[in-house]
């Protein structure tokens, strides 16, 4: 227990009696009176209200969380003691991450159980914990704030932002996926065996128009074809060094991640087999191939923990490592963030001659900072120099860029905030144009 303000007060107020009765001793006898009396009251207070053992708390959390969103978390307190208390608690969630409100207040009627909520926002993925819970209420007559420090763990994992594939069914069966950037007429393709008869759409072409069902109904009716299944997918997610740059607080890894998982989403509804390679200078991890909307579940339980190294990645290792697991035809996406002509001339090197068998899309997250220096009006010489440097790495990146367009490779190049949506607009564009 710690005393309260008004307690310290109270007997600061009695202090004065007793200086002033060095002059006249009734007013000591006052003071002493008046500081007994406190003791007692003081003591009885704290021998009468409950022990913070009496609050039992139980916290209510998912074994798994996603990073960089909200999730409910909630802390049930039951009051195990005859009296009523005003309950104050503070969770401590993995770190780092963010709450929305710093405390919880809880009023516990006598023998019952109440719960309150808050939201926890994590910054990082991987393996985490609660670890305790921090107890504060005011004792029966006022004189004590009654403090606990509650070891309380609950082991989480950190996901990445496996919402976003929630988001996408949901967007998906209300027809608004241009809320996620992505193009409605691509989901299906436009060849392929006829499916089924629908109402037409304002992206439909013309030609999928079947007039004999469009008569008969009286508006418009499409045709739609099925796209072609059981194709193969397999993704080279960059763990290395140039991936640990962030762009407003979330890695180039985390977003590689995120479109990894929602690009394999897609992929496995499209009926296709999905694999992913982790890399840097090592091989850091390999899932799949997998196939079937379920199987998302193995792709996200085998990466969720993945961290960007220190090291520069080894493309070579990586293509290799490619090669030996993936015989057959497959789209090869290659998620990378390339700091310097030496990086993609060592991409071009192996994507042009050693994967001849399959269809290569390399893609580059750009440098914002880069990107908004180069476009940057320059004020002084300094800056002028400045501006000047990073066109020119811009300038000689997209010459490197372009070689590689040239030599029969598949490039996309992105802002982060914008790879999910980018590379599934590319793989749907890919699987309607017949490409693989």
């Amino acid at each position: 227990m710690t005393p309260r303000p008004f307690l310290l007060w109270t007997a600061a107020g009695l202090t004065p009696l007793l200086a002033l009765g060095i002059w006249a001793p009734p007013l000591a006898a006052a003071g002493i009176l008046g500081n007994m009396l406190l003791l007692a009251l003081a003591l009885a207070d704290a021998l009468a209200t409950p022990s913070s053992r009496k609050v039992h708390i139980v916290r209510e959390v998912a074994e798994v969380l996603s990073v960089g969103t909200r999730n409910p978390v909630a802390l049930v307190a039951t009051n195990k003691s005859r009296f009523p208390l005003h309950v104050e608690l503070a969770d401590s969630p993995p770190v780092p991450s963010s709450v929305s409100v710093p405390f919880l207040a809880i009023d516990l009627p006598p023998w019952k159980e109440r719960s309150a909520s808050y939201h926890v926002e994590p910054k990082r993925r991987g393996r985490n914990l609660f670890t305790s819970v921090h107890i504060r209420f005011k004792s029966l007559f006022g004189f004590w704030t009654v403090v606990e420090k509650r070891r309380l763990e609950n082991p989480v994992r950190i996901y990445p932002d496996i919402k976003a594939v929630h988001r996408f069914d949901l967007l998906s069966r209300k027809n608004r996926l241009e809320e996620m950037g992505l193009k409605i007429w691509r989901i299906r393709g436009q060849g392929g065996e006829f499916e089924r008869l629908r109402e037409y759409r304002f992206e439909d072409e013309m030609r999928h128009v079947d007039w004999k069902a469009t008569s008969k109904k009286q508006k418009l009716i499409s045709r739609e074809y099925t796209v072609e299944r059981n194709q193969n997918i397999l993704i080279l997610l960059d763990c290395g060094r140039s991936m640990r740059l962030e762009t407003d607080g979330i890695s180039h890894l985390d977003r590689g991640l995120n479109a990894s998982i929602i690009l394999s989403y897609i992929a496995l509804g499209q009926g296709d087999n999905v694999g992913l390679l982790a890399f840097s200078n090592r091989i850091e991890r390999a899932v799949g191939p997998v196939r079937g909307k379920p199987a998302i579940q193995t792709i996200i339980q085998g990466t969720f923990d993945l961290e960007p190294r220190g090291e520069s990645s080894d493309y070579g290792m990586a293509w290799e490592e490619m090669q030996r697991r993936q015989r057959k035809r497959a789209l090869v996406v290659l998620l990378t963030h390339a700091l310097d002509e030496s990086h993609i001339l060592a991409i071009a090197t192996y994507a042009r001659t050693r994967t001849l068998n399959h269809l290569v899309l390399c893609v580059f997250l750009k440098d914002v900072g880069l990107v908004e220096l180069a476009e940057t009006v320059p004020r002084d010489d300094v800056e002028a120099f400045r501006v000047a440097a990073a066109a020119e790495i811009l300038s000689q990146q997209a010459k490197h860029v372009d070689d590689l367009r040239e030599a029969g490779v598949l490039v996309l190049e992105t802002l982060p905030q914008k790879l999910s949506a980018d590379v599934i607009n590319e793989y749907l564009d890919l699987k309607a144009r017949h490409l693989l």
